[in-house]
Order: C-alpha cells, then sequence, then structure tokens
C-alpha cells in the first residue's frame, strides 16, 4: 500500500536529478547566455546612430538580454511581427480598393456623360471628392497602425521587456523599433550552451 502512495512521487534525488538535466535550471548555461546576448546586444548598439547609443543605456540592454534568457520573448516578438505584417497587408488592400472604386465611378461616368465639358466638371468634381475621401481613409488606416503600435508596446510591457511601454513619443517610438530590431536579430542566433 504505502508504494501505492509513492508512485507517483518523486524522490529529492531524483528532482535534483532532473533539475540538473534541465540546462535551463542550470546557473552557468544561463550566465553564458546572458553573455552571449548581452555581447551581441552591444555590437549592435555600437551601430546604430550615436543620438540613440547615447538613449539606450548598458542596463537597458542588460535588462533586455536578461528578458530574453527564455525564449518566450522571441516567439512573442515574432507572433507581433506576423500581425503586424498581415495587418499591413490588409490595410493595404483596403486602401487599394478605395482607389480602385475611385476609378470605377469615374469609368461610369465617363460612360454615361457624352458632353466632353460636362465630362470635365464632373470629373473635376469626383477628383475633390475622392482627394477628401482617400485623405479620410488614410487617416483611418493611420490611426489603426498606431493602435497596433500601442497594442504591440502594451503586449511587450506585459511581458516584462524592458524598454516597453504605451507611448506616442516619436524618438521613444524609434528606440523601440531599435530594441525590437535587436530582438528579432538575436532570435536569428543559435546559442550552443557548449561554448
Amino acid at each position: 500500500m504505502e508504494n501505492s502512495d509513492n508512485a507517483g512521487h518523486k524522490s529529492i534525488s531524483e528532482i535534483n536529478e532532473s533539475v540538473a538535466d534541465d540546462p535551463f535550471s542550470n546557473q552557468e548555461y544561463l550566465q553564458r547566455k546572458l553573455y552571449f546576448l548581452l555581447e551581441h546586444l552591444k555590437n549592435m548598439h555600437g551601430n546604430l546612430p550615436e543620438q540613440y547609443q547615447m538613449r539606450i543605456s548598458y542596463e537597458l540592454l542588460a535588462g533586455v538580454a536578461n528578458s530574453l534568457l527564455n525564449d518566450t520573448i522571441f516567439e512573442i516578438v515574432k507572433g507581433l511581427m506576423e500581425i503586424q505584417h498581415v495587418t499591413e497587408a490588409h490595410l493595404m488592400q483596403v486602401r487599394e480598393k478605395v482607389e480602385n472604386d475611385h476609378q470605377l465611378e469615374i469609368k461610369q461616368w465617363e460612360s454615361k456623360i457624352q458632353d466632353p465639358e460636362e465630362l470635365e466638371h464632373i470629373i473635376a468634381l469626383m477628383k475633390i471628392k475622392h482627394g477628401k475621401n482617400m485623405k479620410e481613409t488614410d487617416m483611418k488606416l493611420v490611426l489603426h497602425l498606431d493602435q497596433k503600435v500601442k497594442d504591440q508596446q502594451s503586449t511587450l510591457e506585459k511581458a516584462g521587456v524592458p524598454g516597453f511601454y504605451v507611448t506616442d513619443n516619436p524618438r521613444e517610438i524609434k528606440i523601440q523599433m531599435y530594441l525590437l530590431d535587436f530582438i528579432l536579430r538575436l532570435s536569428r542566433l543559435k546559442f550552443e550552451s557548449g561554448k
């Protein structure tokens, strides 16, 4: 009976062995990975324009490197980038549809109106109307993209990535874009635990 109670439980020595086999619980492994990430971040940082180098501190780079020890952040960033690309493609399709609708409307008028002067006047009015409509469409698309940026900032902030928070400040957004680029570039590098 005693054996059946312990059947589902591991002994402390078994737990210690499994922890030792897990490279993510190994302090030395994590330290080497942290140095690897930090070294690459410092190299990328050194290639930035000077005005941004001054705005991204060593402490921020160290915090980003630390947040990347677990590959979850890489997966979150890749997912956010995929969503961004799909969103951008969709918004381009929306814009193209509006442009096509404008061209179709002009062609319909061209087929209906025979008098060249009247047609010229209608087309001039259509161009004004279409210009206003396109400006409104572009504003809606920009607002949609702005909201996507805020969603990304919020997601990365909640995930604990230093340097990310919701902001409209163009300079801060540029820094966040550089940090995102760093993370994407690091995600393509292979860290070998034996080195």
